[in-house]
Formats: structure tokens, sequence, C-alpha cells
């Protein structure tokens, strides 16, 4: 069976037919660095690397960019917030991001491109736009550059929207555009932003605008036209409206598929910082749910689906896995871990089905079924072969209970990253606590980094920290 994905753009289940034969390119729209990622985040991380991992299963070689915006409207707001650098800020919740992924077992990309990394590619794009009339530099003196919305027919064919049904853009002030409806693509430097967040350009000193970053980034990686863009749902518009215009009017093909999951909400609402319900990998772990329970927690529903967190729901889904790994190692001690085998085709047909990771789960309960039906009547002939086929479906979804990633193996190399991104969170606290002068808190931080041998230096450029060098 062909894979079949959905696509937003033509609101279809179509087949899936790569723009080279037997390479894919995927672009994943990663997170923008304001703050530290909660497991709303991290679906998007999972539900990828499901996709990546089915491809490569069907022999594809697949190259896959998850970019980081680390300048900012949102980046640059929180480094004023608390006095500190953006860059700093940015770097800190990378790491942390990074850390979550390896804990859920998400495959690092091929490249992970940051936004401040481009900005030649962003003045390139800016430029071809302005040649061809689909974009203008403000008269007012500001420094900002807009794309025209009015210049480009198909605008909000990605959405199903009417131009003339949207709200203004709100990403600058209106009095430099022609029309409430353009976004900035370059922002001129603003009184009180920080002075280190700015870039020479034809247009004067500015930073790029959100969605030019995006756009920039697939050229560089992927070129003029690729395969698979994914993202959230909530990207859909603006964010992605905004990047097919704008590329397809620069004369890039840009996407030939649109992939969108769903979001994981709280309480019937959307989680997020703004909101002040979210939920982290530290929560997730005090219920006493480990990283594998919760990626199964997170494959268990389709991609497209929303999720509206429940303790009670991640708790079954943690009972239902615990099964599952319970037959795999018992297997596995009665005739040997194996390798992973063929898959069922019953598995085959669902993931090839848009991804339906749903289906393709009660295939894999049936399999674990036959197989401790097996280890009962001690028919090891079919707990061999039924372990074999159970192993290559866990693979796929990326929770092998052998996976030497849940085992401990192969992972001493990234000790110093884990590291890292645990000293970068306990900072980023002790920040949050300077910012509402909670003196007594920052301190008690500062003094549990030293007592484990960290030592944390207030300098003008953000806190610096040495390992071994206590007084």
């Amino acid at each position: 069976m062909t894979l079949r994905l959905y696509d937003t753009a033509t609101r279809s289940v179509r087949d899936f037919v790569p723009r080279e034969a037997g390479k894919v390119g995927v672009y994943l729209c990663g997170l923008t660095l304001q703050a530290p990622p909660h497991i709303g985040h991290l679906r998007s991380g999972v539900n990828y690397d499901v996709l990546r991992r089915w491809l490569l299963s069907k022999g594809f070689e697949v190259t896959f960019i998850r970019n980081l915006t680390d300048i900012d409207d949102k980046v640059l707001a929180k480094a004023m917030e608390h006095g500190r650098p953006f860059w700093s800020i940015a770097y800190a919740n990378e790491q942390i991001l990074t850390a979550s992924y390896r804990a859920l077992n998400v495959l690092p990309p091929t490249y992970e491109p940051r936004a401040t990394g481009h900005v030649p590619e962003m003045h390139e794009l800016i430029a071809r736009l302005i040649e061809t009339g689909h974009a203008y530099p403000a008269t007012d003196g500001s420094g900002d550059v807009y794309f025209d919305v009015a210049s480009w027919p198909a605008y909000g064919s990605l959405s199903g929207q009417a131009p003339a049904d949207m709200q203004p853009a709100g990403d600058s002030p209106d009095r430099g555009k022609r029309d409430p409806r353009d976004f900035a693509l370059w922002k001129g430097a603003k009184p009180g932003e920080p002075a280190d967040a700015y870039w020479p350009s034809p247009w004067g000193r500015g930073r790029p605008g959100w969605h030019i970053e995006c756009s920039a980034m697939c050229w560089r990686y992927l070129g003029p036209e690729f395969d698979i863009h994914g993202g959230g749902l909530d990207l859909t518009f603006p964010h992605h409206e905004n990047e097919i215009a704008q590329s397809q009017a620069a004369d890039l093909p840009f996407a030939r598929y649109w992939v969108h999951h769903g979001l994981l909400g709280i309480g019937g609402t959307k989680m997020g910082k703004s909101l002040g319900n979210t939920l982290d990998l530290d929560y997730v772990a005090s219920l006493g749910v480990r990283p594998v329970e919760l990626r199964y927690y997170y494959v268990a529903a389709h991609y497209r689906s929303r999720i509206d967190y429940s303790e009670d729901a991640l708790r079954e889904a943690a009972v239902a896995y615990r099964r599952i790994e319970g037959f795999v190692q018992r297997a596995a001690e009665r005739v040997g871990p194996g390798r992973p085998g063929d898959l069922p085709g019953g598995f085959v047909a669902a993931m090839d089905d848009d991804l339906n990771t749903s289906a393709a789960l009660a295939a894999l309960h049936e399999v674990v079924r036959d197989g401790n039906t097996a280890l009962t009547a001690g028919d090891d002939v079919t707990v061999r072969t039924t372990l074999s086929a159970t192993r290559a479906m866990l693979d796929i979804l990326g929770v092998d209970p052998l996976d030497p990633a849940w085992t401990g193996g192969g992972r001493t190399d990234d000790l110093r990253g884990v590291v890292d991104s645990l000293i970068a969170l306990a900072l980023e606290q002790r920040a949050q606590a300077r910012s509402r002068k909670d003196w007594a808190a920052a301190d008690a931080v500062r003094d549990q980094l030293k007592q484990a041998g960290v030592v944390v230096e207030d300098t003008p450029q953000g806190p610096r920290w040495t390992i071994g060098e206590q007084d």
C-alpha cells in the first residue's frame, strides 16, 4: 500500500510521491525559545519522529530539518523582562529542549538551524520580493519591510480564509503599512529593545520577521522545493500561510505537502506559558510516569487529533505500555532478545493510512496477546516470532523497551549535554527568582549549585558557570 498523508493545502488525504525518487526532505517548524518546552511542545517532536521513522523503514533517505527560532518578539520580551541577553535565554532553553527530546528518544535532526545564523538568506529573499513588487520598505522611517498581501492572489488558500475576512497582522504597527494585513519581513531597530538584537541590512539596522526566518532556512537546507512541511495546527495561519506566500512570490515552489498535528490542551484550552497551564517532563516524572510512557501516550492518539491532557489518561497509557513491556521482557528472557523483524500487514496498512498509530497499536496488541498465549503454552517458536514482530512495531513508534535509548546503553557521550541542560534549567529558575526580587530563592539555587560543584559568576553578559572551582 502506498503511504497516504492528509495534506492541509488540498484538505484531502493524498498518495505521497516524493519530489526525487528514494529521497525525502522534511522541514518541521521548531520552537520559539523564549521559555523551556512543555509537554504540548514535545508532542510535535514525537509525532514527526514517528513520520521520519516510518519513511526510513520504507527505504527513503530522509533529510530532516527542525529549526530553532532564537530571535523573535517573544524572545526579546523575555530578555527585557529578565534583564538578560536574548541569546542567553534562547540558548538555555535550547539546551533544555534538546535534553527533553533526547529523553523521549526523538532522533536528532539532520540539521537544526538557528534563525540568527541565516540572516543573509533572509536578506536575499526580501530583496527578491521587493524587486518583483511583492514587498516594500515602509515610508515612515521605521526601517520595516512588509509583504504586500494584495499582490498575491493565492493568499489565504492554505488556511482556507478569504483575505477580506482577515484581521490585521499584529506583528508591527499599522502606520507604515499599505494594508493592515501586510506582515513584516524585516523590523527596523526600535527604541527600548536590546541593542544587540539587530543586524545591518539594505533597509537599515534591524532584525527579521518571524515568517521569513523559516522560508530562508527551508531554502538553505532543502532547496527551492521539498516534500513535507510540518508543524502544529495553530501555525497554519498566519505563520505557514505567510511562509508559502512569500516563498512562492520569490519564485520558490516550496512544500509539496503540508502536514499539521493536533494540539495537546488542558482543561479544554490550549496549553501555553501565557495561560500559566503548562506541564513539563519534571511534572510527568513526579507522577511516576517515565518518558517512554509519555511517548506511548502521544502515539496512542492519531497525530491529527487533539489531546486534552488528563492525569488519568496518562496513567492509563502508562499501564498499557507496561503490559507490552512485560511481554517483551519475559519473551526476551525466554528466547533471547533477537532483533526487530518483519512488520505485520495490519500495522503496515494502518501506518500507510495517514500514520494511523491508533489502528497500528491495535495490531500491536493483537500480536502481544498471541505472544503471551505462546509464553503460557511454552511455544518458543511463536514466542520468538511474536517478539520479533512486536519489537519491529515498537521500534517504528520509538518505544521498544530493549532499545539502548531506554535501557541506558550508548548514552555516555550525551552526559555533558544532560548536565548542561540541568544547569541551564537551574539558572533559568534563579533568573526568574531575581526578576521578582525573591533574593532568598535566587541565593538558594546558587548555593545548591555550589554544593554540587557548580560555581556561578554574574557578569555583564549574564551568568557564567564553571565546575570544580569552589572557593
